[in-house]
């Protein structure tokens, strides 16, 4: 197993996440922490950075002004930002760390953004994927 791998698993059970599966040979890891709106955290082990991604949604057929909510609710995320996939099909909530100086509470301030902002913003991104 990877250093980095190993160390970013054991910050992890540290934060008490709970490790869903593992690929050791893509050095990623998928994490829940269901109490905090956690499912499904990619935890992907790309030297020199590791990359946090968590799907939030599919994009509905009629997307109105969801990309510019998002572009705006990104502006106020204290780490990672919303994006979307290549297709634009889906939104992801994402954010890149460095990996050579990571430690315990870079990781967990960027676990506990995507928690915040799930909790501030999840209501109304709701609104948008109904219509």
């Amino acid at each position: 197993m990877s250093e980095h791998l190993d160390r970013v698993k054991g910050y992890l059970l540290d934060l008490d996440l709970t490790i869903v599966t593992e690929n050791e040979a893509e050095e990623l890891v998928v994490v829940d922490d269901e109490d905090n709106g956690i499912k499904q955290l990619v935890i992907d082990c790309e030297p020199p950075i590791v990359v946090l991604e968590q799907l939030i949604a599919e994009v509905p057929a009629d997307p109105r002004n969801l990309f510019v909510r998002l572009l705006q609710m990104n502006n106020t995320l204290v780490h990672g930002a919303f994006v979307l996939d290549e297709d634009a099909g889906r939104i992801f909530y994402r954010d890149t760390l460095q990996l050579a100086h990571l430690d315990l509470n870079e990781l967990e301030g960027s676990i506990r953004a995507l928690s915040l902002a799930l909790a501030e913003y999840g209501a109304e991104l709701l609104t948008y994927l109904k219509k």
